[in-house]
């Protein structure tokens, strides 16, 4: 390591340490906010609320619900016992229920020495998998520290981040794990490039996280209230799009009588804030046990986009007309859904080609309102890009498989997969 790169790591540890007081106070803010869990927040500070079990453990590191529930199917591959750490009170919601019982989840320590230190003294795991880029210098170098194998897994880096890096910093620090498997060749590329050492593309996890959970019992009853009602659903949206959604309904619900338009917030807090902007159109909040009728409908609660995926068969994903690079669009594809992408699905682009033939990409309100048109007029156009979304999504399904296999490889204190 360069005496650069050691001097900026000593700073940002000793920065670290000196900024704990207002961290403390920043993650009590928070809380306050329901941004923090509201009894387990003092795992942020490594303090755990569990006992570590016997034998072998593995540590995977996620960020948020996307990843969390793209490890899910590597967490159930995984033999021994699994620690997943997420960073999102929402991410911890989503894994409620869905971990195996062989895992358990605790909020990830910030990234402060003495937190990540008694994280470590606490948990002691025996290899470390990070998924997609979570790049913390202080978690990183404590954990190679100790000896502990490193992977990251379903590694993502985008151009713009990556040339963020200078390479005398993210040298020592991709250098502290034995193996990236990169999402993609040009994920594959550009972690190469700022000094990973073994660098390989085995697939990408989202391509084969199972179908989206569902109540059937809830699912039956709202099959029921809405029975051939015209409907589609913008999911995971963001603040900009909701109102291309609502203008899209304003513009098309005197030619389809009737019409659902059901948006699910990314964020679902800001439910009540989407509701109070509309006041020319029906509108109810499912957060408020409101019932689905004609007008809008804002699905504004926690874990229930499988519900919609089920019961809606046009669907737009969120986050490509906002600048998030769109969200996973394999969500609804596994459920047999017809696809409509906006104009900028960078952080998907592997999905979106996969789906090319059972999607429609729209460029601007009126590309929107055009194929929302076309598709909700033809539902036997509707049922045939479900069918293609649904084959294509399950194309990836030994990506698993192929992940377990080199971490094998690469991580022997690693368990086997399961049978």
């Amino acid at each position: 390591m360069s005496g650069l790169a050691s001097a900026a790591f000593a700073l940002y540890r000793a920065v670290a340490t000196a900024a704990t007081p207002l961290v403390r106070r920043l993650i009590a803010r928070r809380r306050a906010r329901g941004k923090e869990h509201a009894t387990r927040w003092p795992e942020r500070f490594g303090e755990p609320s569990l006992a570590r079990p016997e034998g072998r453990l593995i540590w995977i590191h996620a960020v948020s619900v996307g990843e969390s529930l793209a490890v899910l199917p590597l967490v159930e591959a995984l033999d021994g016992e699994v620690l997943v750490t997420t960073g999102t009170v929402t991410s911890a919601s989503v894994l409620d229920g869905r971990l195996p019982s062989h895992a358990r989840h605790q909020f990830a320590p910030v990234d402060l020495p003495a937190a990540i230190d008694q994280f470590l003294d606490h948990w002691r795991p025996d290899a470390a998998l990070w998924v997609e880029s979570e790049l913390w210098p202080t978690a990183i170098r404590a954990t190679a520290a100790r000896g502990i194998p490193m992977a990251m897994v379903n590694a993502r880096i985008a151009e713009r981040s990556a040339a963020r890096w200078p390479s005398w910093l993210s040298r020592p620090l991709l250098g502290c794990f034995r193996l990236v498997l990169a999402q993609s060749p040009g994920d594959a590329a550009r972690f190469q490039a700022l000094g990973a050492a073994d660098v390989r593309t085995v697939g990408n996890l989202k391509h084969a996280a199972p179908p989206l959970r569902v109540n059937e019992a809830t699912l039956a009853t709202l099959q029921t209230v809405v029975g051939a009602a015209p409907r589609w659903c913008l999911a995971s949206s963001h603040p900009g799009e909701d109102e291309l959604a609502i203008a899209a309904h304003r513009a098309l619900s005197q030619r389809y009588p009737g019409l659902i338009t059901v948006i699910v917030p990314r964020h679902p807090e800001r439910g009540p804030a989407i509701a109070a902007s509309i006041t020319d159109l029906p509108v109810a909040l499912r957060s408020r046990g409101q019932r689905l009728t004609a007008g809008i409908y804002v699905a504004d609660t926690l874990g229930e986009l499988g519900l919609w995926f089920r019961l809606i068969d046009l669907v737009l994903v969120g986050g490509a007309f906002a600048g998030k690079g769109g969200h996973n669009p394999l969500e609804p594809a596994r459920l047999g859904a017809a696809l409509l992408f906006g104009p900028d699905m960078r952080n998907n682009l592997e999905a979106t080609e996969l789906l090319a033939a059972a999607s429609r990409q729209v460029s601007d309100p009126a590309s929107l309102i055009a194929a929302l048109d076309d598709l909700l007029g033809n539902p036997v156009e509707r049922q045939r890009l479900g069918r293609l979304a649904a084959a294509a999504a399950a194309t990836e399904a030994g990506v698993v498989t192929r992940v377990v296999d080199a971490l094998a490889a690469v991580l022997p204190a690693m368990p086997p997969p399961r049978p």
